[in-house]
């Protein structure tokens, strides 16, 4: 019998499975993943990597179309759609995130999803489909990528380009065959790079935005018989091929049919790089525990996995808020002086509260062999703190808030959409309610049309 490569298993199933193959667990996860990303590109608004992508958008698209850009409550065109709101929800760090691919998939998947729905008049079952079909691809090519992957190369920048095209070839009910086509033309696109970090710049968002506009790209130029490389992701001068040196392509075909990666995705609690929420958690618990205010601190040691001293390592003193959002000291900072680090927190406090820029010189990472062990799997949070008295102190925490064994319940997760909708006036909370509903019966919606009113010309 002849071998089926990896990538063909994993087109075959994609094309293969129907509504009644997926849980009701898988289901309502889903509609809950697709209220968080909208919050989060709903919060995006009026950001200047979004600002400048829309100007982009005017000039290159229509100036009305079939699919909501919502940041400024526009439309265009589906592409334009997709690059706009996929870096709107990569703003303000509030995406959701799979750990053991460390891909963040919501903001790769659902704006090609949404969009292209928008435009081809799908119903809201399809849509689910097509979401849940890219989280699945675009976490185990995530994952097949392995660790050595994101060292140098943004996970949802790449593998982020595959899971926009498998979602938008489900919509479009492609076969097998052209999903494999759709999947070629993505991963030659695929891209993004790290060195952003080092100077604040906006590139983060780029890399969601054009993995979502791209993966959508991939998919209609295969509806149109444009082919794509057969085994772009095991070839021999395919992506792990140029991109990796631990690739596994067995991850490729995990589960496949049984496990719903889709049911393994986190939510952020913190608005910051996942990367620091762990030990952010860790402190937190460590400073109720013990009493401690910032002030009796005088040292902590964040115990990290080689990932976050790879990601965070650059940010030594960060300059915007973005970049904030990728400094452990600025975030145990906020932890610590202000009791949390979230959308408010960054922008009143994270470049020019002292208090704050005095602890993140108190703090230094250092790897953790029984961390980085766990590491992508599980997220270990472990601290130790001197303190100003020379009293030893340490905490751990296996699994930070927001993870599937340590959930956020319907409540905290809707309310964490609203305030996200209202960060910069992108919703009011009742236009935002609204909207949670609408999504919370996608499954009866026979169309999907716009879930937020138009702007008034």
């Amino acid at each position: 019998m002849a071998r089926i490569d990896a990538t063909r298993q994993l087109c075959e199933f994609l094309a293969g499975f129907r509504w009644s193959d997926v849980t009701d667990a898988v289901i309502e996860k889903t509609k809950d993943l697709f209220i968080d990303w909208f919050g989060s590109a709903l919060a995006g608004k009026d950001s200047r990597p979004v600002r400048a992508l829309q100007a982009f958008a005017r000039q290159a698209g229509p100036p009305s179309g079939p699919s909501e850009v919502l940041p400024d409550r526009s439309s265009s065109s589906a592409w334009c759609a997709a690059l706009v709101n996929g870096a709107a929800s990569h703003v303000v760090e509030q995406d959701d995130v799979h750990n053991g691919s460390v891909l963040h998939p919501g903001t790769v998947v659902f704006p090609a999803a949404l969009a292209l729905a928008q435009a081809e008049k799908r119903t809201g079952r399809q849509l689910l489909l097509a979401a849940i079909a890219g989280y699945e691809a675009g976490i185990r090519i995530g994952e097949f990528l392995g660790r050595s992957h994101y060292t140098v190369f943004h996970t949802t920048g790449t593998a982020g380009t595959l899971a926009s095209a498998a979602a938008t070839a489900k919509l479009l009910e492609f076969d097998a065959d052209g999903t494999q086509r759709a999947l070629g033309s993505a991963g030659t696109q695929a891209a993004g790079l790290w060195e952003f970090l080092r100077d604040g710049a906006d590139s983060k968002q780029l890399h969601a935005a054009k993995a979502a506009a791209d993966g959508l790209l991939a998919t209609c130029l295969a509806r149109e018989g444009f082919t794509g490389a057969k085994r772009i992701l095991e070839g021999e001068q395919g992506m792990a091929a140029g991109m990796s040196k631990d690739a596994d392509p067995a991850r490729l075909t995990d589960g496949l049919g049984s496990r719903w990666a889709i049911l393994e995705t986190s939510y952020k609690w913190h608005a910051s790089c996942r990367h620091t929420h762990p030990a952010a958690d860790a402190l937190l618990h460590l400073m109720r525990r013990e009493e401690l205010s910032h002030e009796q601190i005088a040292e902590v040691r964040a115990c990290v996995h080689q990932g976050a001293i790879d990601v965070l390592g650059p940010v030594e003193t960060p300059q915007t808020v973005h970049q904030a959002k990728f400094s452990m000291g600025t975030v145990l900072g906020l932890i610590a002086v202000h009791g949390k680090a979230g959308l408010e927190d960054f922008e009143q406090h994270a470049l020019i509260d002292p208090r704050v820029a005095a602890f993140r010189e108190r703090v230094r990472m250092v790897r953790d062999e029984e961390v980085d062990a766990a590491y992508p799997r599980r997220w270990i949070g472990k601290i130790e703190v001197r303190t100003t008295g020379g009293r030893i102190c340490a905490a751990r925490v296996e699994t930070p808030k927001g993870d599937p064994g340590n959930p956020l319940s319907r409540a905290e997760l809707e309310e964490k959409a609203v305030r996200l909708a209202q960060f910069r006036g992108a919703a009011n909370e009742a236009e935002m309610r609204a909207a949670i509903e609408r999504i919370r019966s996608f499954d009866t919606e026979a169309r999907v049309g716009r879930l937020i009113a138009g702007r008034t010309p």
